[in-house]
């Protein structure tokens, strides 16, 4: 990395959680302008990679268009000085994967598990360590434990190896007075630095994003255009945008990031980035994000309501990897209603 100051360490996640928003149809010719345009910005990092991380392209989470490695290959080779991360989720992706990615010139890892489930990351945070990566640990769908155990699942990914953790507000369903309860605890109680990941749903990922900041998080998730899985996340060229209001340094140049926005990344808008009926609802049920393509496709082949199935989901406690419950639900509503 550059040796520009910064306060802030941010990753740009668009070409990694936008692959949802765009049913993983990323090119090599996309990401390679896409790459290439964000490290002239000085984004310091920038996630590609499938939606679900390494290994996802699968019939349960989307084909994609293209090998995510030849993907990971042209960012690195475009990115200039900005890094390359990849997300690995245990259970999808594989040891094998992340050498395969750290061989093509990957310098983090961002393993993921579900909140309650850190014990599940000690060999991808080991193994990523090995490989000399910096290496990130995340507790996804944070909204669904209580501070106690975000604290307890969070040393342990610690304890592991992980240079930092992060709190991912998967379903967008945090409100800021708890971001600010979570990242505190997080702070007094973590040795390492603190990231925030948010989404959108609820018109929040900002006042999130900067609640988190507030309480000291130091590392933080933006997708340019907000083009990311659900409604988005927390928008990178406006977030940059207010952070220099508040004299906070990201290293990244305002008007570049917002011609990025404008030229390179709004044509990949399939549509417009916006809260919708079925976004708010990922919020206000508290569901994974990454559900919401799913949850239309299940609605038009059983004929229910997409809302209906995304609030069954969430009253089911349904979380990331159960995707094959999202047809399940809607097969029985669909029941219910013949009935």
């Amino acid at each position: 990395m550059s040796k520009i100051e910064r306060d802030i360490l941010l990753t740009e996640v668009a070409l990694r959680d936008g692959s949802h928003a765009i049913a993983h149809q990323y090119t090599v010719e996309q990401v390679t302008r896409a790459a290439k345009a964000l490290g002239e910005a000085g984004v310091p990092y920038i996630e590609v990679s499938h939606g679900d991380g390494l290994g996802g392209s699968t019939l349960q989470y989307g084909l994609s268009h293209t090998d995510e490695m030849k993907l990971i290959e042209a960012a690195v080779s475009a990115s200039g000085d900005s890094k390359i991360a990849v997300l690995v989720l245990p259970g999808i992706g594989t040891v094998a994967e992340m050498k395969q990615a750290a061989s093509l010139g990957v310098k983090m890892a961002r393993v993921g598990t579900h909140v309650t489930e850190a014990d599940v990351s000690a060999q991808h945070i080991q193994k990523a360590k090995e490989l000399g990566l910096e290496t990130v640990g995340f507790l996804m769908m944070s909204h669904m434990a209580p501070v106690e155990k975000l604290v307890e699942q969070a040393k342990r990914m610690e304890s592991y190896g992980a240079d930092a953790v992060y709190m991912f507000d998967s379903a967008g369903a945090l409100l800021p007075d708890q971001v600010r309860e979570r990242v505190r605890a997080l702070r007094e109680n973590v040795g390492v630095d603190i990231g925030f990941h948010g989404h959108n749903n609820l018109s929040l990922a900002m006042a999130n994003t900067l609640a988190a900041i507030e309480e000291g998080a130091k590392r933080i998730d933006g997708s340019i255009r907000c083009l990311g899985a659900g409604a988005g996340n927390t928008q990178t060229e406006v977030l940059i945008a207010v952070l220099d209001h508040l004299g906070i340094r990201t290293g990244i140049d305002l008007y570049r990031i917002m011609d990025v926005a404008e030229e390179v990344i709004a044509p990949l808008l399939q549509v417009p980035q916006e809260i919708t009926r079925d976004n708010l609802v990922l919020g206000y049920a508290g569901v994974y994000s990454s559900f919401l393509l799913h949850a239309k496709r299940a609605s038009q082949r059983f004929g229910v309501d997409s809302r209906d199935i995304l609030i069954e989901l969430g009253r089911r406690n349904v979380v990331g990897g159960q995707e094959d419950m999202i047809v399940d639900v809607a097969a029985e509503l669909a029941g219910l209603r013949q009935g």
